[in-house]
């Protein structure tokens, strides 16, 4: 996309799994940023990928498990995942998480 604005009503919302959608925001090579909505009681299965990610939580609140660990996280609160940590959740309160992935999630954009 490489784009300098990108504006949430261009940006689509696609059904990722029952209760899970995602929206894909601005991205380049090495960058790239998805909004990723949950539905209470929605599941993020454990999986693991090659990119390092950040994910901020916009709103709600999950149970995160990294590596083995699980935490409670909520609005406000960061989570860093390595490349190839085992992670996923389950979102407790309807939530929104911004995930920040580097370098940009190839296999989201061949879904498009």
């Amino acid at each position: 996309m490489n784009e300098p604005f990108v504006f949430t009503e261009d940006c689509k919302l696609e059904t990722v799994s029952e209760g899970v959608k995602r929206k894909i925001l601005a991205y380049g090579e090495q960058l790239m940023a998805v909004e990723v909505h949950f539905e209470k009681d929605a599941v993020g299965p454990l999986h693991s990928h090659p990119h390092t990610q950040l994910s901020y939580v916009l709103e709600g609140e999950f149970e995160f498990e990294i590596n083995g660990t699980t935490k409670t996280v909520k609005k406000g609160d960061t989570l860093y995942k390595m490349p190839n940590l085992v992670h996923g959740c389950k979102c407790t309160k309807k939530g929104i998480l911004l995930d920040i992935f580097t370098p940009h999630r190839e296999d989201f954009l061949n879904k498009k």
